[in-house]
């Protein structure tokens, strides 16, 4: 299997519109798009794959779907099964919204990858350098800098950018 690299790809605009309109308060699946989109590229992955052969996935993609069959709890078979099914999961991936999706062992092989000669750790690296500000952490306003009432210091308000509360708790 070679890898076939997918320069900057974008959510396909049907894909989008759909996704936003079925799903208006967003879903896990949506907000990790949103957030990771430009993290990793497939050219990060091309020495995993060799030069020749059959076109893989996307390792990109892969990637997505394993940190949403992680937030998640996901099995492969269901993680498979939601790329198929789910369109917040379609949208996710930058996928057509007739794209047949994949075979659930695809992400056991992915993983087997990513666990050689300490990959994993190297994709960490790239999102610890990451330059794109969407991505860096936000600062915290400097002592003594009055901040919004809340109704109860244990409530966490619902704001813009946050994530949507769909079963999955996601860091702050």
């Amino acid at each position: 299997m070679s890898l076939r690299p997918r320069s900057g790809e974008q959510v396909p605009s049907l894909t989008a519109r759909v996704a936003r309109a079925s799903n208006p308060g967003g879903t896990t699946a949506i907000w990790v798009r949103d957030r990771q989109d430009g993290l990793w590229r497939d050219e990060d992955f091309a020495d995993w794959y060799p030069r020749d052969g059959r076109p893989g996935l996307s390792p990109t993609q892969l990637a997505t779907v394993c940190v949403l069959q992680f937030l998640l709890g996901l099995s492969d078979r269901q993680a498979a099964e939601s790329v198929r099914c789910r369109i917040d999961f379609t949208y996710a991936m930058a996928m057509e919204l007739d794209d047949p999706g994949f075979h659930h062992s695809v992400l056991a092989d992915f993983r087997d990858r990513l666990a050689e000669d300490g990959r994993a750790d190297r994709l960490l690296d790239l999102q610890a350098q990451d330059q794109n500000p969407r991505h860096r952490k936000r600062r915290r306003p400097a002592p003594g800098t009055p901040l919004p009432a809340r109704s109860s210091p244990h409530v966490r308000s619902s704001r813009p950018g946050s994530a949507p509360d769909h079963g999955a708790e996601l860091p702050p």
